[in-house]
């Protein structure tokens, strides 16, 4: 008998806390958001840079301007904080003469792939709505792989007699590729 008043003060204080927590909610008025084109497959992974982004105007074309130019600013900045940890990462393992002096020089190559890169990019995916006050709002998912990215940072050193002395594709590769996989645990 006290097994079972024990259980049915357990169930009642599991249901009224259970029904609190939903009668809250509705309280509040709170309404889950789906944001188009969030799912993991435009995240960026091992492979390619990604990145989502929207524009709303009164025009299409516009909304659909803004949509791309936020998602390019976007991406250029994942890629261009990925060069940055892989360059710190790469020339610590490295025994580099002039750490900074090469730190630099490899920063300033990367910054001119990643912009001649954005000319690789391909869209995804794309959304439009039709807003109740007429306006438009375009979403955008765009992707840029990362070997491009590697194979032109290597052809730019390749091209400066200084950096190539300290530069090793296989390694800068291999610092690349784990700092691509953290992007799937994320």
């Amino acid at each position: 008998m006290m097994i079972f008043a024990a259980t049915a003060a357990f169930a009642g204080v599991m249901m009224t806390s259970c029904g609190g927590a939903k009668k809250l909610s509705s309280e509040v008025g709170a309404t889950e958001v789906v944001i188009p084109l969030s799912g993991k497959e435009y995240r960026t992974d091992k492979d390619f840079f990604r990145a989502t982004q929207s524009g709303k105007s009164p025009d299409l074309a516009t909304s659909k301007k803004i949509a791309l130019t936020n998602a390019k600013a976007e991406l250029a900045g994942n890629v261009q904080s990925t060069i940055k940890a892989v360059t710190e990462n790469y020339t610590n393992q490295r025994a580099v003469g002039d750490k900074l002096e090469f730190e630099n020089k490899f920063e300033e190559n990367a910054r001119v792939v990643v912009n001649q890169g954005l000319n690789d990019v391909k869209i995804i995916g794309e959304k439009t709505f039709k807003e109740k006050d007429g306006k438009y709002t375009y979403y955008i998912a765009i992707e840029m792989s990362k070997e491009p990215v590697v194979n032109n940072i290597a052809d730019r050193i390749s091209k400066d007699s200084k950096l190539q002395l300290d530069f090793d594709k296989h390694q800068f590769q291999k610092v690349f590729d784990e700092e691509m996989k953290k992007f799937e645990n994320q």
